[in-house]
């Protein structure tokens, strides 16, 4: 089968030489003498077909897609004279015949002062001329839409790799800390090991298979949240100050996975919730058939104090995730009001 550069140099001279029939037929009023016109049409087949071919296998992509711009211009000339010449120069054996073909058999008074007039010339010139200029216009627009293709790829490939990139920044001290808990209730034999277990279980599951798809349903998130949760409560025996509200009347509706974590995480990371005098958290998801509305408040401390800096993917990342998975449909609140940090997210699913 041809590859697509053979179709291409075909179809371009298909096309131009159909173009140059057309116009000929109707500027020079061919059909007064159509035997002489059809004659003539197989010339300049031959031609169209050996300057689309040279121009599409040799200079455009040696010279011109080069940054040889001058060198093109200057061959491409080169090539039309001397195919004109070929074809219609007096020295060569085969003119004498061609005439004679090109005039229907008929003899020609002062053939050759017209034969060396100039619109004679430029008759012989223009086809030849016109299916390189043609040929390189065409081969331009597909050369810059190839690009721009290109580009697009390019660009969806590295927002998808780095959207990949920041899905997998998920705090792995979290596990840590997780598993441990769960080894000191194995060793007290509580009866919630299992359970919590578990639970460990589907996160690991929903991160690693789960969090490689682009949408996820939104059920599906809210146990990870659910999950992630009670496994951090493990931190005290006598539980932590948290609450939270999680609506689940609209299960479907389509979410990134791992969109949510990253301010939970943040809140249980910075807000001291191990003091159980001043530590408090509050999460809240509202969902409608097309909005996401989740807000997440947190204590601040009172002192400062250290946390370990190992973990979470930070707000300012997931700023840019949202960014890239929902321009112009969401808006990200931050602020910090009388030792009370409060993010508030809103998702506008309604094109998404």
């Amino acid at each position: 089968m041809p590859n697509n550069k053979a179709y291409n140099i075909l179809g371009q001279t298909l096309f131009w030489v159909l173009t140059w029939m057309f116009v000929t037929f109707m500027l020079l009023n061919a059909w007064e003498d159509p035997q002489r016109y059809f004659s003539r049409i197989w010339i300049s087949f031959l031609g169209i077909a050996i300057v689309v071919t040279v121009n599409l296998q040799y200079l455009l992509p040696k010279f011109f897609f080069s940054q040889q711009r001058t060198a093109f211009v200057l061959l491409g000339i080169l090539l039309i004279v001397a195919i004109t010449l070929f074809f219609y120069w007096d020295s060569f054996p085969w003119v004498e015949w061609l005439n004679e073909k090109t005039r229907g058999g008929r003899p020609s008074k002062n053939t050759g002062r017209r034969y060396y007039s100039g619109f004679r010339w430029l008759n012989r010139f223009m086809p030849f001329l016109i299916a390189l200029l043609g040929s390189t216009l065409f081969e331009i627009a597909s050369y810059v839409s190839r690009k721009e293709k290109e580009v697009v790829q390019s660009q969806k490939e590295k927002l998808e790799t780095e959207i990949k990139f920041l899905r997998s920044q998920i705090n792995p001290h979290f596990l840590f800390n997780a598993l441990n808990n769960i080894y000191t209730l194995t060793l007290i034999q509580s009866k919630s090991a299992p359970e919590n277990l578990l639970r460990l279980s589907d996160m690991l599951r929903y991160m690693l298979y789960d969090g490689e798809a682009k949408k996820v349903p939104l059920q599906k998130e809210i146990i990870y949240l659910k999950n992630y949760i009670n496994l951090q409560q493990l931190k005290d025996s006598e539980g932590l100050n948290v609450t939270f509200e999680l609506d689940e009347s609209q299960p479907n509706l389509m979410v990134p996975p791992l969109l949510l974590i990253p301010f939970v995480e943040n809140a249980f990371k910075h807000s001291q919730i191990e003091d159980q005098a001043e530590g408090w958290i509050t999460i809240v998801l509202e969902t409608t058939i097309d909005q996401l509305n989740f807000k997440v408040e947190n204590s601040i401390p009172a002192t400062d104090f250290k946390k370990d800096k190992v973990g979470g993917i930070g707000l300012e990342n997931v700023k840019r995730r949202l960014a890239l998975l929902y321009p112009n449909q969401h808006s990200l609140e931050i602020r910090s009001v009388n030792q009370v940090f409060t993010v508030e997210l809103r998702l506008d699913l309604s094109t998404s």
